[in-house]
Formats: structure tokens, C-alpha cells, sequence
């Protein structure tokens, strides 16, 4: 039988010191994860050999470095990122955002700096 997942009854993490992460979905597949970041976090500047990614937005703004642009995703927008694209999600507002992002296939492990 299949069970509602939320952040309350699935597995946490913490990132960056200060930001926090759950995993929402976690196949071989795909992967599903919530994220929340602080005023002034930021990650670090990466790309993925193999996953594309798509950033959703649920509260607050962010923003994404990319090598000559910048783009700011607000609340209930997306913004997808293709493999071996360079990017930098960082959070430049005065409050905390929330968002998803969903990466096919999982992009744990397949980082690059």
C-alpha cells in the first residue's frame, strides 16, 4: 500500500552547514527532494555529467548563477537545467526559500565541480 510522503516522515539532511534537504523520492531513477535555504546560503558552483534538473519554487526566491547569467525564480515558478550546464543556486533575499528539485536520473553522485 503506498503512503503520503512529506518532510514530517522522510529521510533529512542537512547541507552546506546550514541549509536542509528530504528526500521526497529516491528510486535509481528519479529523485525528489525539498529543500530549504536560509538568507545569504548559497551551494556550490557545479554541474551534472548526466541529470537534468528542475528547480521548483514553493516559497521565497532564488537565484541561479549561471557563468554570464543570472536568473531569480519566484515563488510558484521553475527553471530547468540541462547536463553539463555550470550552476550555483544561491539565496541573495531576506528570507528563508523553499523548493523541489527533481533530477532524472538522481544527480547524487554525479556531480562536477
Amino acid at each position: 500500500m503506498s503512503k503520503t510522503v512529506s518532510t514530517a516522515n522522510t529521510e533529512h539532511y542537512i547541507w552546506g552547514e546550514v541549509c536542509d534537504g528530504w528526500h521526497l523520492v529516491r528510486t535509481e531513477n528519479l529523485s525528489v527532494i525539498e529543500e530549504c535555504m536560509p538568507p545569504g546560503a548559497q551551494e556550490q558552483r557545479h554541474r551534472h555529467a548526466r541529470s537534468r534538473q528542475f528547480f521548483y519554487v514553493l516559497e521565497g526566491e532564488l537565484t541561479m548563477q549561471f557563468d554570464d547569467d543570472v536568473v531569480t525564480v519566484p515563488a510558484r515558478h521553475g527553471l530547468q537545467i540541462a547536463p553539463g550546464v555550470p550552476h550555483q543556486a544561491k539565496n541573495r533575499s531576506s528570507a528563508a526559500v523553499r523548493f523541489l528539485v527533481i533530477s532524472q536520473p538522481p544527480s547524487h553522485g554525479d556531480r562536477i565541480s
